[in-house]
């Protein structure tokens, strides 16, 4: 996985942005497609170039390490950066009006960063502090902002125009990359990447097995899983 510095960070959310904006005034729409997906040859050809990168890079690397390392130390790094997530995870909690929720976010945070051991052990879930899953792309959902094209970028995955611009904020803040030095903030960034895709190598079976269009497949789930998220689990029943 390529790591870009801060410079490069902001290079990158430039062009997405531009890429965004690009895609809202370009008009390509095709004709016999999804209308939620009106960019869907942009967006193959981007799912094309994002199999490529994982089949010869990110996937390998994934199944190297989900096998070199033992369960309780996989547990460890995602529960590490599990808690690291919390903080922001209860200010959009917040922002959305849950504010319950955002308050077990904090003490899932002061919990799991003491007892836990810097978030390596869950031990907040074990006391009945639920895990939540709130992200900057659904509190703008939630103020009424609308979910816009879907979009599908390499490395990064699935995005609505909405949920593009909740990745950027939410990547923004995140403390990760604000770690020094440079180079452990890289390590640090590479490894939660990694971990995240181990996490994923067994729904690459399922998406191989179920789907004759793969990327109509992702498309699909990803919206269906967000209208659920946005809507905790409890979505209106859509117009026939």
């Amino acid at each position: 996985m390529m790591v870009l510095g801060a410079s490069g960070m902001r290079k990158f959310y430039r062009l997405l942005a531009a890429g965004v904006v690009g895609l809202a005034f370009s008009g390509v729409v095709m004709a016999e497609g999804n209308p939620r997906d009106p960019y869907e040859g942009f967006n193959r050809a981007m799912y094309s170039v994002n199999e490529a990168v994982d089949k010869f890079a990110a996937k390998p690397v994934a199944q190297v390490y989900d096998k070199a390392f033992p369960l309780p130390v996989k547990a460890g790094v995602g529960n590490f950066f599990g808690n690291v997530g919390d903080l922001w995870i209860g200010v959009n909690g917040a922002l959305q009006g849950k504010f319950g929720d955002a308050g077990i976010d904090l003490g899932r945070l002061l919990v799991n960063s003491t007892v836990g051991i810097f978030g390596l052990f869950d031990v907040a879930s074990e006391l009945g502090l639920e895990k939540h899953d709130e992200d900057s792309g659904q509190t703008l959902a939630v103020w009424g902002v609308g979910d816009g094209a879907y979009l599908f970028w390499p490395i990064i995955g699935p995005r609505t125009m909405r949920d593009t611009a909740g990745w950027m904020i939410d990547s923004y803040v995140d403390p990760v990359w604000r770690v020094r030095p440079i180079s452990v903030r890289n390590s640090l960034v590479a490894l939660r990447f990694v971990d995240i895709r181990a996490s994923l190598l067994p729904a690459d079976k399922v998406v191989e097995e179920a789907a004759l269009d793969k990327y109509a497949y992702v498309r699909d789930a990803y919206l269906q899983r967000r209208r659920n998220q946005i809507f905790d689990g409890r979505p209106p029943r859509l117009d026939d």
